[in-house]
């Protein structure tokens, strides 16, 4: 994938870090997605434009005009909010997610992103609930979790199993 929601070098984009590499993806992909459907616009525009007869019109240049700045101010702020989440190293809000990431907004300790494989997310939670010290404070927490049943799916028992394990 080419980046260039933000300026990156090679070596800078190989030192980050799974969610920092994550968030990157994302913020490139809307960029992406909003200049394709500008695209889109301004073709389904000059078919109206050459439709009606206005070949020489300065309407599709004032269009293309208008989708561009759209789309360079919709593209700066995905730039912005991208390097402030990259910042914290974990997304926040005004992406349809809580500030840890959750989007029921409900706080868990580490990063819910139903985007991530599952895998992925099970290494997350994995992580989060290992660095508890208290093998019975983990175990509560993580019977208690909601998010993680919801977040998890099938890979919550298994997560139970581990974790439990490292318990004894």
């Amino acid at each position: 994938m080419q980046y260039d929601i933000i300026p990156i070098t090679q070596t800078e984009l190989k030192s980050l870090t799974v969610v920092q590499t994550k968030m990157l993806r994302t913020a490139q992909q809307k960029k992406d997605e909003l200049y394709r459907k500008a695209e889109k616009e301004l073709a389904s525009f000059s078919e109206i434009i050459m439709g009606s007869g206005m070949v020489n019109s300065s309407l599709y240049e004032a269009k293309k005009t208008e989708l561009e700045n759209e789309c360079k101010y919709q593209s700066d702020i995905l730039a912005d909010n991208l390097i402030y989440n990259m910042s914290l190293n974990e997304p926040t809000t005004g992406d349809d997610i809580g500030g840890d990431g959750n989007e029921t907004g409900e706080q868990t300790g580490y990063i819910v992103d139903y985007s991530l494989s599952y895998n992925e997310r099970y290494v997350i939670v994995r992580n989060y609930y290992l660095s508890i010290q208290d093998r019975n404070e983990r175990m509560s927490l993580y019977m208690a979790d909601d998010t993680a049943k919801k977040y998890l799916a099938s890979y919550y028992s298994t997560l139970y199993d581990v974790l439990y394990t490292y318990s004894r």
